[in-house]
C-alpha cells in the first residue's frame, strides 16, 4: 500500500488566476506611473505631493499595494506549503508573513491618505 503524504498548496486555478491578475494590475500600474512621471518630470517633493493629492491616484496606488500584498501572500504561502514540512513551523512562518503583510498594507494606506 502506498502512503501518500499530501503536502503543498493545491489551491489550483483560483490562486493561479489571482497571481496572474495581480501581476497584470501591477504591470499596468508600473507602465502608467512611468508614463505619468516622464510627462510630469516629478523630481522634487512638491511634484510628488501634488501627483498623489488626486483621489484617483491614491485609489489606483492602493489597488497596486493590495495587489502586491496578495501576490506576495500567495507566492510565499505556496513556497511554505511546498518546502516547509513541519506543520508547526509552517504555521508560525505563515502567521509572521500575515502580520508583516497586514502591517505593510496599513502603512501604505497611512502614507496615501495621511494628507
Amino acid at each position: 500500500m502506498v502512503n501518500r503524504n499530501i503536502v503543498g498548496a493545491h489551491y489550483g486555478i483560483r490562486d493561479w488566476l489571482a497571481q496572474r491578475i495581480t501581476a497584470a494590475i501591477m504591470a499596468i500600474y508600473i507602465v502608467v506611473i512611468g508614463i505619468v512621471l516622464v510627462r510630469r518630470c516629478a523630481r522634487d517633493y512638491e511634484s510628488w505631493h501634488s501627483l498623489f493629492q488626486s483621489q484617483c491616484m491614491r485609489i489606483v496606488s492602493m489597488l497596486f499595494a493590495l495587489s502586491l500584498l496578495l501576490h506576495a501572500w500567495i507566492g510565499v504561502r505556496d513556497i511554505f506549503m511546498d518546502y516547509v514540512k513541519s506543520a508547526g513551523l509552517r504555521l508560525l512562518l505563515q502567521v509572521v508573513v500575515i502580520v508583516l503583510l497586514t502591517s505593510y498594507g496599513l502603512w501604505a494606506a497611512q502614507i496615501l491618505w495621511r494628507g
